[in-house]
């Protein structure tokens, strides 16, 4: 499985809300190509919607982080996978640092949310 198809499916899979995955393959000294951003509801769902990324694409995509930051707070928990970060946030930290915004040049990509 790709793996910006399996992070998707495992954010899906604990129910992650506004899913956006951004194209920053053609900007210029990016740190990345890309970045999947989604939100949890609380603490606890951050913290379980990571771990599922980690779990279900090291199973499925065979790859593993090279690194994940801020699982203590669970308020905004990053997973570094070289190509493509993975920003898990609550939405009032989600919106006060408005990644969208900052990298609004990218290619914006809205996953539906799966209710």
């Amino acid at each position: 499985m790709e793996l910006n198809t399996a992070i998707i499916e495992a954010i899906q899979n604990l129910k992650g809300k506004r899913i956006v995955n951004i194209d920053l393959s053609k900007i210029e000294n990016a740190i990345c190509s890309n970045f999947i951003i989604c939100e949890g509801g609380s603490n606890t769902h951050v913290s379980a919607i990571a771990d599922e990324v980690t779990k279900f694409v090291s199973k499925e995509a065979h790859t593993k982080p090279l690194g994940k930051d801020g699982q203590n707070e669970a308020e905004w928990i990053v997973i570094d996978y070289g190509s493509v970060m993975v920003h898990v946030f609550q939405r009032p930290i989600r919106e006060y640092y408005n990644l969208e915004g900052l990298w609004a040049d990218g290619e914006v990509e809205e996953i539906a949310d799966l209710d």
